[in-house]
């Protein structure tokens, strides 16, 4: 199982695809100055930000004046940098300010509240933060007092945009905000400043990039410019991403797949990135149709939502052709479905903040094969320069076919987490990442994802995963969304609970749903209860909160 020269997944590549790559030395800020960044580019449009072009050169410059306005207030190489920022410009610019200064990102989810994000900023000791002014107002200024933060930045996610105001931004405004420093008042007075030049190496920290936290606390995991060039150049070549494509970022830059998926591998091909502020099924819907975009990368639920929306019948998504899908897992019939009513075949990708994005792809062009036992679609199999095992609890290799835990070693796995030698040790023994997923590869190497190891449900004695039953209740035509649960009962030890949300224009019932689960599965994997909600509780990168849903199991609600 080890020896992956032998394994048949080999045949997998396409013809002249080369098993291994060797990405260029040094950190992610070369990717800049070699791509986007790299003379002779500057004029060319590298944000698409809603309607208005942002040239490389103004990105370059803004970052040079940021990177020396805050080296002036103190801000140093080590650092870390608080990015509070939704999908805007602000946030490229600043995260290549930080590594100018030799500093540290930390992209840190805008919805947090107060007490999150002052978890966050306290455990990462950042120096310093970069806010929209609103959540300045509501949240920051409030979680700043009693953390290392010493330098507060604002920004109106109005800077960047021409007159061509769109209506999600319409309310927002620019407005001076106490005990904050205008981030526009730094790029004036920096204007033509560079910072000092630093030299960063592949295993400086590039990023802290805090786990969701949907099984614990969230942890920092320390992302190195080795990692996310790696994984920059694997999104490049695995996908086959040139300068003639359009990134349209529909994934949260605060999240590692919108970091690599879009802002770092746009920075290495070099190719322009579309920012729209936050998802909104309407406005990426539009967006990928005026910039003709090629390419993107979000969660399965974002894919849901544009076939519920009603302006994806008459857009034009034809230029939409390189399609994939990580966060969360897919069920088949939601992959067919959007073909169906879209366009274009949506590819697995799966990874972990801990990986730095992608650690398993569906080879571009590919179709992923659905496991005939258990319905579940492939998510691919491991991308360059990847080991990956199903491993027992003990840490052995199973056969094929035999579920258990994916492990995974290679050049996109972190080493550790941020002052959390403990974790580190549990998660990483020897280099190898644990990923607390279970799952399985088949005869040909394609690997599958059946759940969370700590999402198992045993009742009567028998294991059920919840995703067989999602995928099941998501093959009902009605059925939108789907997430399962066990609950404590008294007779089978623990009972399957499932919670639906339903596609626009249709309608069905309860016992509907749980008759259509008892024609399709097992007695012992059926839902006993099924509860329709508008919405089902997600974190802002697609997966569901099933840690809410027991919440809600257990108060009755």
């Amino acid at each position: 199982m080890g020896d992956y020269d032998e394994r048949p997944w080999r045949r997998l590549y396409q013809p002249g695809r080369p098993s291994d790559i060797t990405p260029p030395a040094g950190d992610a800020l070369s990717l800049w100055r070699a791509g986007a960044g790299a003379p002779g580019r500057g004029s060319r449009p590298f944000l698409h930000y809603f309607g208005t072009p942002v040239t490389a050169a103004t990105v370059d410059a803004d970052s040079d004046a940021l990177a020396a306005g805050l080296a002036a207030r103190g801000v140093r190489r080590g650092d870390r940098i608080a990015l509070y920022l939704q999908n805007v410009p602000q946030f490229v610019i600043g995260l290549l300010a930080a590594w100018k200064l030799g500093a540290i990102a930390v992209p840190v989810n805008p919805m947090l509240k107060e007490r999150e994000l002052r978890y966050v900023l306290r455990d990462s000791g950042a120096r310093a933060i970069i806010s929209h002014h609103d959540v300045w107002d509501s949240v920051a200024s409030a979680a700043v007092p009693g953390t290392e933060v010493a330098v507060a930045v604002t920004t109106s996610p109005l800077e960047y945009l021409g007159e061509d105001v769109p209506a999600a931004l319409a309310s927002a405004g620019r407005a001076v905000v106490p005990g904050a420093v205008e981030l526009r008042e730094l790029l004036i007075s920096g204007a033509g400043t560079r910072p000092a030049p630093v030299t960063l190496r592949p295993d400086d920290i590039a990023l802290l990039t805090y786990t969701s936290g949907t099984t614990g606390e969230p942890k920092g995991a320390m992302n190195t410019h080795g990692n996310v060039v790696f994984n920059a150049c694997a999104y490049r070549d695995w996908i086959g991403l040139t300068p003639d494509d359009v990134v349209l970022a529909g994934a949260p830059l605060f999240h590692i797949t919108g970091l690599i998926g879009h802002a770092a591998v746009a920075m290495l091909v070099p190719m322009p990135m579309v920012l729209g502020y936050r998802f909104d099924a309407a406005t990426m819907i539009g967006l990928a149709e005026r910039h003709r975009a090629t390419y993107t990368i979000m969660a399965i639920t974002a894919f849901t939502a544009l076939m519920s929306d009603p302006a994806l019948a008459s857009a034009d998504l034809s230029s939409l052709a390189k399609v994939y899908s990580g966060g969360a897992p897919i069920a088949p019939s939601i992959v067919e479905r959007f073909e169906r009513e879209a366009g274009p075949y949506i590819h697995n990708i799966y990874g972990l903040t801990e990986t730095t994005s992608p650690s398993h792809a569906v080879p571009f062009g590919r179709r992923a094969p659905v496991d005939p036992e258990s319905g579940a679609l492939s998510v691919g199999v491991p991308v360059f320069n990847t080991v990956s095992r199903i491993v027992d609890d003990a840490g052995k290799d199973v056969p094929p076919g035999e579920i258990g835990e994916i492990a995974t070693s290679g050049p996109m796995v972190v080493p550790g987490y941020w002052n959390r030698p403990s974790a580190t040790a549990a998660t990483l023994p020897g280099g190898e990442l644990r990923t607390g997923d279970v799952g399985f590869m088949d005869a040909d190497g394609w690997f599958y994802l059946v759940d969370r190891k700590k999402d198992m449900i045993v009742a009567s004695g028998f294991k059920v995963w919840p995703r067989e039953v999602e995928d099941t209740l998501l093959r009902h035509p009605a059925v939108r969304e789907a997430a399962v649960i066990g609950v404590p009962d008294s007779y089978r030890g623990e009972t399957v609970w499932a919670y639906v949300s339903l596609r626009p224009g249709t309608s069905a019932t309860p016992e509907e749903l749980t008759g259509f689960c008892r024609d399709e599965l097992a007695a012992y994997k059926y839902p006993r209860r099924i509860e329709i909600l508008p919405d089902l509780p997600k974190t802002p990168t697609g997966k569901l909160l099933r840690r809410e849903l027991r919440d809600r199991a257990a108060g009755g609600r």
